[in-house]
């Protein structure tokens, strides 16, 4: 005779977990055996938001008949001729000049490869719908925050302060992502890679864009109001902020004091050592005020990239996964009690 018992209760972590219990008579002797399924309800609440900023962005658009225009705009910004270029360039300096030697197909760039394609085809308008949903959301339960004040400001004025305040955002959302543990399940893929390129800047679970896009949405919409910044303005942002995870040894020199350079973001994807250190993401101001600014030492050998412990599953791992199949385990993983 077979019969189930099912309880749940909540562990030490804050995951939900439902024990089964299967009950197996045979010749009077009982046989027990449990399985433990559990879920994370933090990447689940997190999953729930995410979607409703989404639905907000998808009705708001399409009942004024711009859906397909704003996904196109959208795209044009953070798929840009211009970007693609400078990612295939970076590509090529990692030929050149590299701070890890590895073949041009090892198995951390086809992965990530794997997720440019992701970004290129999906990512990019899912953020562009995030980014309309947050104003949406934002502009219709905080209308205080379109303050007239910046009407007589010059334009330039405007748009420099805009983009400070959003890369301090940013940080902040960045700064979040170590600090909770809801945000580090799904930011800890990005933190996975072992053999960091330009292309992990794409290795990114969706939902880890949504607490930076709806801190962002703050300082647009305090300061540019109904003035949107140029799409170019945003696309060079894109792009400085793409650049650091390039593997090359690059400091900017003395400009690598104030913008975030592939040696200094490195060090923040140290497999060893503190990863909540140089979490700028354009300017590292933000870390030396909060005193988590760690600069390069010139001629310092590279450190490895990782996660101690492959918390999350990786290429590197034994046996040959299939980029594809290995995507959906790790964009899968937030949501299990791994």
């Amino acid at each position: 005779m077979l019969c189930h018992q099912s309880r749940s209760r909540s562990d030490p972590d804050g995951r939900r977990v439902t024990t089964i219990t299967a009950e197996v008579t045979s010749g009077g002797v009982a046989a027990t055996t449990r399985r433990r399924l559990a879920v994370s309800p933090g990447t689940l609440g997190i999953a729930a938001a995410t979607g409703l900023v989404l639905l907000q962005a998808v009705e708001t658009l399409a009942g004024r008949h711009g859906l397909g225009t704003t996904l196109a705009a959208g795209w044009a910004q953070l798929v840009a001729p211009g970007f693609v270029a400078l990612v295939l360039a970076a590509v090529m300096c990692e030929r050149v000049w590299p701070a890890e030697r590895r073949p041009l197909l090892s198995r951390g760039h086809v992965q990530d490869a794997s997720y440019f394609l992701l970004y290129v085809l999906a990512i990019a308008p899912f953020m562009t719908l995030l980014s309309v949903g947050s104003a949406v959301v934002l502009g219709g339960h905080a209308r205080w925050l379109a303050a007239p004040w910046t009407a007589g400001w010059p334009r330039w004025s405007v748009v420099v302060a805009t983009l400070v305040a959003m890369d301090l955002c940013n940080w902040l959302a960045h700064w979040g992502d170590h600090r909770i543990g809801a945000l580090w399940r799904i930011h800890a893929l990005h933190h996975s890679q072992e053999e960091l390129s330009v292309l992990t800047s794409f290795r990114a679970h969706p939902l880890m864009h949504t607490n930076g896009f709806l801190l962002a949405t703050v300082p647009v919409l305090a300061l540019t109001g109904a003035r949107p910044l140029a799409p170019v303005l945003i696309t060079v942002y894109v792009c400085l902020g793409t650049l650091p995870h390039t593997n090359v040894r690059w400091s900017y020199g003395p400009l690598g004091r104030v913008l975030v350079s592939p040696a200094y973001h490195r060090l923040h994807h140290c497999v060893e050592g503190r990863q909540e250190a140089n979490l700028g993401v354009v300017l590292t101001v933000w870390d030396v005020l909060a005193g988590r600014a760690r600069f390069p030492l010139r001629g310092s050998v590279p450190c490895p990239t990782g996660l101690a412990g492959r918390t999350v599953p990786v290429e590197q791992a034994d046996g040959r996964p299939r980029p594809v199949r290995l995507l959906a385990r790790q964009l899968a993983q937030p949501f299990s009690a791994g």
